[in-house]
């Protein structure tokens, strides 16, 4: 019985997606969920765009993870998975304008509007203790 691609493509990416599902974070994966929970969501949101790469292994979870041990934190936290829910990943990107799509990359949303986005190129040459310290930074001046 042969794996097809695509199975074994969503097995390799299921521990990538559990890295911040088992931090509490939301997974949403139709653009329909993300216009349903991003937009009218209240005080503060997380946004993770998730990718499969080095970088989002090695600094981005980990940097988020190690922020949510801070006091003060997003109301809400959602996370999309660029390359594997693409639609929800679009409609995700909508919100964060001005900025160019980028994946890895973290959004801080408040009361609707972006206030604090972390890109790619801020993540691959930065550790993950670095990255968790400007989070934490958002949090506490954006964060109730």
């Amino acid at each position: 019985m042969s794996m097809s691609f695509e199975r074994y493509m969503l097995d390799m990416v299921q521990p990538m997606r559990d890295d911040l599902t088992k931090l509490g974070i939301q997974e949403l994966r139709t653009a329909e969920e993300v216009e349903e929970h991003v937009p009218g969501a209240q005080g503060t949101a997380l946004i993770v765009i998730n990718s499969v790469c080095g970088c989002a292994a090695g600094q981005c979870r980990p940097g988020v993870a190690q922020a949510l041990q801070n006091e003060k934190l997003p109301n809400h936290l959602f996370t999309v998975f660029a390359g594997q829910d693409k639609e929800a990943t679009a409609k995700a990107r909508e919100y964060f304008a001005p900025y160019p799509p980028s994946s890895p990359s973290i959004a801080l949303m408040k009361d609707g509007e972006l206030v604090h986005f972390i890109e790619r190129h801020q993540i691959e040459n930065r550790s993950a203790a670095d990255i968790a310290e400007d989070l934490t930074d958002a949090f506490n001046k954006y964060c109730g």
